[in-house]
């Protein structure tokens, strides 16, 4: 009998994201084909511990009363490359034991995970992994260099003002007044941040500067965009592969209630936002969505997977983020769209892992 492919699946991670990465790993868990595959759970804390992780652990679920946290008490785990293999390096009550791997899940968001750094220590440990590569996860989880990236390509990213650490510690009446050039009402972000975490709709001057602070404390570097109003808010999901990228059916965002925007509560908490899919877009309208959804991912370098966020103004396409490690949770669009594009979650997941597979590391 064919032994299984072994699949580490890296979960939780130091940033503001850790809860949805807990939530998205447990739906991979639960989907992933088990005939094929031979899953080996990996938690990291928030203070960077690597542990292991049962399947069944409530962390891998969301509640209404608390968000899932990785705690460090587990077997500890390192990834360590002996004689060219990859082996988790696992270690309990004194005992040691090494056990290869075949390919890495990343299933992490944000910094220390999404943004190259779990990607450069893959390549160093000569292991597959799913996903984007060190450069293009970098470029595409900073807001700003993703937009200028974007930018010099043709591609329609809006009006923006960057606002570097040291501008807003030295010259912090200069980064006003650029912000202020902007046509209001404005969202301040974190640059290096998902999940709408950190960020804040702002409709007046007085309310810039609190904004810009409450999107500091989440990254120094911070992004001011003009918003788009009265505009539709779609996602496109893609994939890579041999015979290059192919965009999903699209998805539209509706936002009820109290909520301006789609926030991380209207997201996770408040269950205030109607998900569209398919999205009731004119073919025209749609097929050019699709066409740079997939542009994105080309001029971004971007591997495996991605999903792509876009406003549609008039018929024009502006393109506001991009996500090389988009949430697998439940209720996340990028495996619904795929699943109406015809590929059902285990199929995806499937997909994925074959692909980095095939890929392998190093330049490609």
């Amino acid at each position: 009998m064919t032994s299984r492919i072994r699949v580490a699946v890296l979960f939780g991670g130091k940033s503001s994201e850790h809860a949805i990465s807990c939530i998205s790993a447990g739906s991979v868990l639960r989907a992933i084909d088990r005939a094929k595959y031979e899953v080996i759970p990996v938690g990291i804390t928030l203070g960077g511990q690597w542990v292991l992780v049962s399947d069944d652990n409530p962390i891998l679920s969301m509640s209404a009363s608390e968000q899932p946290t990785v705690l460090p008490n587990g077997s500890s785990v390192q990834l360590v490359n002996l004689d060219g293999q990859a082996n988790l390096e696992i270690r309990d009550a004194g005992s040691v034991v090494l056990t290869p791997i075949d390919v890495v899940f990343p299933v992490l968001h944000g910094p220390y995970g999404e943004d190259g750094t779990i990607q450069g220590l893959l390549e160093l440990a000569d292991v597959p992994y799913v996903g984007s590569g060190v450069f293009s996860s970098a470029a595409s989880m900073d807001k700003s260099h993703m937009k200028a990236i974007l930018r010099d390509a043709g591609l329609n990213v809006g009006s923006y003002v960057v606002i570097a650490d040291s501008m807003w510690i030295n010259e912090k009446d200069v980064a006003i007044s650029l912000v202020n050039k902007l046509q209001y009402p404005l969202f301040v972000k974190p640059c290096r941040a998902g999940s709408s975490v950190g960020i804040t709709k702002v409709k007046s001057a007085d309310e810039l500067v609190n904004a810009i602070e409450f999107a500091r404390s989440h990254d120094p570097k911070v992004i001011v965009e003009s918003s788009l109003e009265n505009v539709r808010e779609i996602e496109c999901g893609v994939l890579g592969g041999k015979t290059g990228p192919r965009a999903s059916v699209c998805a539209e965002i509706v936002v009820h209630g109290n909520h301006e925007f789609y926030d991380f509560d209207a997201k996770y908490v408040d269950d205030a936002v109607e998900l569209i899919v398919p999205a009731h877009l004119s073919e025209v309208v749609q097929a050019r969505a699709q066409s740079v959804a997939r542009e994105v991912f080309t001029v971004m370098d971007c591997a495996g997977l991605a999903r792509v966020d876009m406003f549609v103004v008039d018929q024009d396409i502006v393109v506001n983020e991009l996500n090389t490690m988009p949430g697998f949770t439940p209720i996340s669009m990028f495996p619904r769209m795929w699943a109406h594009s015809g590929i059902e979650y285990p199929q995806l997941i499937d997909e994925l892992i074959s692909d980095a597979m095939h890929r392998g590391i190093g330049l490609h």
